[in-house]
Order: C-alpha cells, then sequence, then structure tokens
C-alpha cells in the first residue's frame, strides 16, 4: 500500500468497478447482485498480480543491494518470455561485467603495489651502496687505489640504474600502446647481427662458441630496431648462463605459418619451477645472478608479442636453455 501507483490503479479499478455494479443495478436488480462477486474476484486478482509482480522487483532490488554491498553476482535468470524476465537477464549480465571489471581492477591494483615495490627495491640497492661508498670517499687517508675502485663501483651503479629507468619506460610505454611499431622487411641476418654486436666481447672473454644454422637470408617483416632490442636481451641471457668455453646455436627455419629464430645454451639451465615465471617482470630464478634484475626477457616477450610474434623457453638443469621465437606470417 505504499506505493503510490499501486494505490492509484486500485483507486481507479474499484471506482470503475462500483460505476459498473450500479449500472448494472439499475438494468437489472439480479445482474447487479451476480456482478457484485465478479468485480471483487476481478480486484482480487489484480491485487495478487500486481502484488507478485512487485515483489520480483523488490528481489531485483535486494540483488543489486547485495551486489553493491560487494556480494559476488548470483543468476537471478529465470529464462522465461516477458518483459521483466529481460530485465532480469540484463541486469545480470551487467553485475557480472561489473564484478569482472572490479576484479580485473584489483588485480591492476595489486600489479601496480608490487610493481612500485620491486622498482624501489631495485632501486634501494644501488643507492644504498653509492651512499656507504661516498662516505668511504670522503676519508682523506684513503688510498688511491680504493678510491679509483669505489668511484668505478659509483658508475657502474649509475650504470645499472640508468638501465633499469630506461627499460621501464620502454616497458610503460608498450603497456600503454604508446608505441608505433613500424613494419619493414629485414633479413634474419642483419637482425642477429646487430643483436650480436654488443655481445662479442663477451663471449670472446668467456672462449664461448657461436654457430648459427639455417637459412639467415630469409626475411620477416617486423620494426628493426625494437626487435633487435628483444633478440639482444635474450641472447644476452643465454650467453651470461653458459660457462666459459660453452657454446651458443642460433638455428633459424622458415614455414608456410610462420619463421622460427631457435637459440639454444649449454648453460646451466633453468628449474622446472623457474620456467612458467621466466617472462615476468622483476621475477628471478634459482639460478639468476647477482645483478640480475629480472626484466630483460619480460621486455623481449613485449615486444614480440607487441608484433604478433612469441617466444617460449625449453630448458633442462645442467643441460642448457632453448628460446624459440616465431614470428608469424599474415596469411589472406
Amino acid at each position: 500500500m505504499r506505493n503510490k501507483e499501486f494505490v492509484r490503479y486500485g483507486l481507479i479499478s474499484l471506482f470503475i468497478a462500483l460505476c459498473g455494479i450500479v449500472t448494472l443495478w439499475h438494468v437489472n436488480i439480479t445482474a447487479g447482485f451476480i456482478s457484485i462477486p465478479f468485480f471483487i474476484i476481478l480486484l482480487v486478482t489484480f491485487v495478487m498480480f500486481t502484488e507478485k509482480r512487485y515483489k520480483k522487483i523488490k528481489e531485483l532490488s535486494n540483488y543489486l543491494a547485495a551486489v553493491y554491498s560487494g556480494q559476488s553476482a548470483m543468476d537471478i535468470r529465470d529464462n522465461t518470455e516477458g518483459e521483466l524476465s529481460i530485465l532480469k537477464s540484463d541486469i545480470y549480465k551487467m553485475t557480472l561485467m561489473l564484478s569482472e571489471q572490479s576484479e580485473l581492477l584489483k588485480r591492476d591494483k595489486q600489479y601496480l603495489s608490487d610493481t612500485l615495490y620491486n622498482i624501489s627495491h631495485q632501486l634501494k640497492t644501488p643507492l644504498t651502496s653509492m651512499f656507504v661508498m661516498t662516505d668511504l670517499l670522503s676519508d682523506p687517508n684513503l688510498p688511491r687505489d680504493q678510491h679509483e675502485v669505489f668511484l668505478g663501483n659509483i658508475l657502474n651503479q649509475l650504470k645499472r640504474i640508468e638501465w633499469l629507468v630506461s627499460s621501464l619506460l620502454k616497458l610503460s610505454k608498450i603497456d600503454a600502446q604508446a608505441v608505433t611499431f613500424k613494419k619493414e622487411t629485414v633479413a634474419i641476418e642483419e637482425l642477429l647481427k646487430k643483436a650480436l654486436a654488443p655481445l662479442l666481447i663477451t663471449m670472446e672473454l668467456k672462449s664461448q662458441q657461436l654457430m648459427i644454422e639455417g637459412n639467415k637470408s630469409t626475411t620477416v617483416s617486423i620494426d628493426k630496431n625494437w626487435t633487435i632490442e628483444a633478440l639482444l636481451n635474450i641472447l644476452k641471457n643465454c650467453i651470461e648462463h653458459t660457462p666459459p668455453n660453452g657454446s651458443i646455436k642460433i638455428q633459424c627455419e622458415e614455414s608456410p605459418l610462420y619463421t622460427k629464430i631457435a637459440i639454444q645454451d649449454n648453460g646451466v639451465g633453468i628449474t622446472k619451477e623457474d620456467i612458467p615465471h621466466i617472462f615476468e617482470r622483476f621475477y628471478k630464478g634459482k639460478n639468476a645472478g647477482a645483478d640480475s634484475i629480472g626484466i630483460g626477457l619480460a621486455m623481449s616477450k613485449s615486444i614480440l608479442q607487441s608484433q604478433s610474434a612469441d617466444v617460449s623457453v625449453e630448458s633442462e638443469v645442467g643441460t642448457g636453455t632453448q628460446f624459440t621465437i616465431k614470428f608469424y606470417k599474415q596469411i589472406i
């Protein structure tokens, strides 16, 4: 009775019923008496159906209140015909979509929190080291050779911070889709040559053997500079985890679906527990080096996936690791 709409329609229906009874009474007294129970049944039926409809609307209101309070979206669909059933279905779809978006926001918030923590941790270590060495450099009695060692260490730490900040900025641009990948046709041989150029001295110092097999003249349609950086990070990882006198083998293959580059080393390998997380940011496996930050492979995967390519890894501890990169061809 507190619903004004129900009271209004009830009074109108009652007025129409009374008018009908009075009219029939004047026409025929017997007809007037007979019409009274029928009009009463009609009014009761109206009240019952209206109450049922309002009850369903109240259920929807309670459902929305429960969802608003944080409860999971329950399935309120009744799979029947009618406008109310359609409304239920639409509300359920909307609440389900909002619930999924809420979960995504929670995950993004947690990811942001973890990322900020990892960044602060990665920056804190070299900064603390530089503060300590700066205090030691202020000692007037510090030997000259120690002075040069500390300055060299500070310079290395500054380079590490610069690389970290630069890498994070690049990753942020890729995540925000603010990077425009300019496709051009490049030979695999050129990509490998430019990616290996900064690493050849390190390989020479470690007496590592490099083998390149397969069809190096095959071409791929990619952004050359970004792809070179992705390959560089993967090759660097292989070289760092391969002992002196080890070998790095690169196999190039082409199929109707993709062009594949397989980079294999005979290094320490990756444990089974680490393999599913090896491309996650700031993740450092059990065999990671002391200076590892855990961002190079994550950047490589982001760069490759942004160009419809992919990278996967297979490894066995003590035997070596193989990274497989597939540049998928566009088939019309």
